[in-house]
């Protein structure tokens, strides 16, 4: 758990492109996760995980590992695997502990950025490492009438260290990637969270990923393994990047921090098979999100935000806030919205799951809306 500092820095809001907090509104709780909404008995419609069991090509490599766990962790073949997927050399991939690692390694690591930027709605941990490290970090906020869309011209051009995630969690926005490659300049650092990635391509891979790109100055693009694979508590990700940026990172990052069983899984999860895979996956999980979405649209007052391209979809519907407790209450666990700096207290998210629990959701929601 990360140590929250008693004299956390505030958000600043200096220029007219970066929008400033509401008089009125109380300040996010960034520290706020989906698992918090988790409880026994529970559907689990509030993490984004895929909940099935990791396929045996993936299963049986981490299990071989617990027979040899008497040695320190070796992340060369991992880190070999990682970036032969990716097309680039081992010493532009550094491994973590999960993606969320290097959100703090780039915080530590980077104390010297007078200008982070944080483009929102977005995962909070970007901007609650880069408080906890000390620094006054600016926003951005996207705006919703306009589907969340990505508008470049709205970060401050002195901007040092700018964060976005592609495809967004919690909008589920896939933004263009030149778009985004866009940002990118000398003398700012750029990190892309692509954490979701994998879910939105299908067969035709990851249009709109920056993992390969090599071109651009400063890129950091931050991935992670835990989501389509089930392996949130396994713990592992990695960043992607110019040696010289990812030394710097290396250097504040423990002694073993990732464990030789999720350096089994990185290894499996960058192979051909894995790769096939995943994008099979990702093509019914596009099938079960354009269910889910449909259905919701067939009840009065439920908005769905944007064009969902990922594993969950941001919704807007009146009395969210009496919503997510009624559905509690008949066994339902959703995400609310009003953690993510932008958003409001009648903003939810919703996994995207089979459509047999999606109709069974729906038809809940449906009942407490009408009550």
């Amino acid at each position: 758990m990360r140590d929250q500092p008693s004299d956390v820095p505030p958000v600043a809001a200096a220029d007219p492109a970066v929008a400033p907090e509401p008089d009125l509104a109380p300040e996010p709780d960034l520290a706020h996760h989906g698992d918090a909404e988790v409880g026994v008995g529970l559907i689990d419609l509030a993490v984004n995980v895929r909940q099935a069991p990791p396929p045996a090509w993936l299963a049986e490599p981490i299990a071989a590992t617990l027979t040899d766990l008497a040695r320190y962790p070796d992340p060369t073949a991992a880190r070999a695997a990682v970036a032969a997927r990716h097309r680039r050399p081992p010493n532009e991939v550094l491994l973590t502990a999960g993606a969320a690692e290097g959100f703090v390694l780039i915080a530590q690591a980077l104390r010297g950025i007078r200008r982070p930027v944080v483009v929102h709605p977005q995962f909070t941990e970007p901007e609650a490492a880069l408080r906890a490290a000390g620094h006054t970090v600016e926003r951005v906020l996207l705006d919703p009438a306009d589907g969340f869309r990505l508008d470049a011209s709205r970060v401050p051009a002195d901007a040092d260290l700018v964060m976005i995630g592609n495809p967004t969690n919690p909008t589920s926005v896939l933004h263009p990637a030149e778009t985004v490659a866009a940002l990118a300049r000398p003398g700012r650092v750029l990190v892309v969270d692509e954490a979701f990635a994998d879910t939105t391509g299908g067969h035709s891979g990851e249009p709109e990923s920056l993992a390969e790109r090599r071109d651009l100055p400063g890129l950091l693009v931050v991935r992670s393994l835990t989501k389509t694979w089930g392996l949130a508590g396994l713990r592992i990700g990695y960043l992607l990047g110019a040696p010289e940026l990812l030394s710097r990172l290396a250097a504040v990052q423990p002694l073993w921090a990732v464990s030789t069983p999720a350096l089994a899984a990185a290894a499996a999860c960058a192979t051909p098979v894995a790769v096939s895979a995943e994008r099979a996956i990702a093509v019914d999980l596009a099938a079960d999100r354009d269910h889910l979405v449909a259905r919701l649209a067939s009840i009065p007052g439920v908005r769905v935000a944007g064009r969902p391209a990922s594993a969950f979809v941001l919704v807007h519907l009146p009395g969210a806030t009496r919503v997510r407790a009624a559905l509690r209450d008949r066994g339902w666990a959703v995400r609310r919205g009003d953690t993510f700096p932008g958003l409001g207290p009648d903003w939810l998210r919703l996994a995207v799951r089979d459509r047999n629990t999606t109709d069974a959701f729906v038809e809940v929601l449906r009942e407490i809306m009408e009550a």
